[in-house]
């Protein structure tokens, strides 16, 4: 069953590309657990192999559990085609290996996911790519920044943990105009895991790529690892094909492939519910004095409110805030909460709390995470579905 736009996201995330007449019958989809698959013949292997065929050879290069998830990322993100992979670093670094070489520039925004941020330093530099940070929350420095040897643009919006927004159809614009005029194919890759397709769409704003941590909010669940890439079929079979096959081999299992499948059927209602308890966790953090500042895109008070509401659905479920006492205070807290559990990750049913500085985005030096907005007292939550008074209560106690 393939639906066309006219459907909801709502409707397409459960029912698209599936038929259950197609599958004897079966509501669920099916989990094709195997690593290979038989021929019918040694020319239908070869076929296979060439690529005259779409025929699947194993696991790793494809799967029909892995290809009814991929399609349904595409349709979601509005892109093309999809890859997944065993977890969000994996589809990162297959996506760069794939297409970076030695001598190639990656322009990155000045705050990343820590564990991106580190491959970026050592697994790229490590095999010559040049990795420069700007500030892309004003388009123009990006415009001032590109040169011959850039070949792709990288950045989260929101970004992880400070909650920094970049115009995604600003930069996009001007990546493609200089790419015109300089004969170029600088690409744009946005990290798209806090907002999920349901809140914010990348590619139709003009980015060229979209990656995923899948754990988070598309499965829901905190009992999965994987990752995605959303892109063009060109793209993404250079990434299946010499990325995943061939370099990092990150494939993900079919069984989880599956709980990512059930997970999604209840995105849309998971992220209804998490923006609702995320703006009434926001505005009682505001409203403390004990608070210097808190990082929500749903606030009037947020210094990129208005780009948040350009290219943002809805706000999103995840905050940042400072405690005006720094690491000490910020440590008290965390210890101190009951309901929130002091976890990394985000995006589950559970409402999470971390402390960046010292956990996520500790391969970051002290002065770097002072130049790039990362203090010592910043807090990251992860608002789940549990009551917000509740949440808040726990917020309270754990403060007073």
């Amino acid at each position: 069953m393939i639906l066309d736009k006219l459907y909801s996201f709502d409707t397409r995330v459960i029912h698209n590309y599936y038929d259950a007449a197609e599958n004897l019958g079966s509501l669920a989809s099916p989990i094709y657990q195997t690593s290979t698959y038989v021929f019918d013949s040694v020319e239908e292997g070869a076929a296979c192999f060439s690529g005259e065929s779409d025929g699947y050879i194993y696991t790793r290069i494809n799967n029909p559990t892995l290809s009814l998830l991929e399609k349904r990322l595409a349709d979601l993100e509005e892109g093309n085609a999809a890859i997944v992979f065993s977890s969000g670093m994996g589809a990162i670094t297959s996506t760069l290996w794939t297409l970076l070489s030695p001598g190639d520039e990656l322009l990155v925004d000045m705050t990343v996911y820590g564990c991106t941020y580190a491959f970026f330093h050592h697994g790229l530099a490590k095999f010559g790519v040049k990795v420069r940070h700007i500030d892309m929350s004003d388009p123009n420095n990006v415009a001032q920044e590109l040169t011959e040897k850039t070949k792709m643009i990288f950045f989260e919006s929101p970004a992880n943990p400070n909650m920094r927004l970049v115009d995604i159809n600003a930069v996009s614009n001007i990546v493609h105009q200089y790419n015109l005029a300089n004969n170029q194919e600088i690409l744009v890759t946005v990290d798209n895991t806090y907002c999920t397709p349901y809140i914010q769409k990348p590619l139709e704003l003009g980015a060229d790529i979209v990656v995923h941590s899948l754990t988070k909010y598309m499965n829901g669940h905190g009992d999965v690892m994987a990752g995605a890439v959303i892109t063009t079929e060109e793209l993404a079979k250079q990434i299946r094909l010499v990325g995943l096959k061939d370099m990092t081999g990150a494939c993900l299992s079919p069984h989880d492939a599956n709980l990512i499948l059930r997970g999604m059927k209840t995105l849309p209602i998971r992220m209804e519910r998490v923006v609702k308890n995320a703006q009434k966790v926001a505005k009682y953090l505001a409203s403390l004095s004990e608070v210097s500042q808190v990082m929500y895109p749903g606030l009037p008070s947020f210094p990129q409110y208005s780009l948040a509401q350009k290219q943002m659905k809805l706000p999103g479920g995840m905050i940042a805030f400072e405690l005006k006492g720094g690491l000490e205070a910020g440590k008290q807290f965390l210890n101190r909460l009951q309901l929130f559990s002091c976890a990394v990750s985000l995006g589950d049913c559970e409402s999470l709390a971390q402390h960046p500085a010292s956990m996520t985005h500790s391969t970051y030096t002290a002065e770097e995470r002072k130049q790039y907005g990362i203090s010592d007292g910043l807090i990251r939550l992860s608002v789940g579905l549990e009551s917000a008074n509740d949440l808040i209560a726990d917020i309270k106690q754990a403060l007073f």
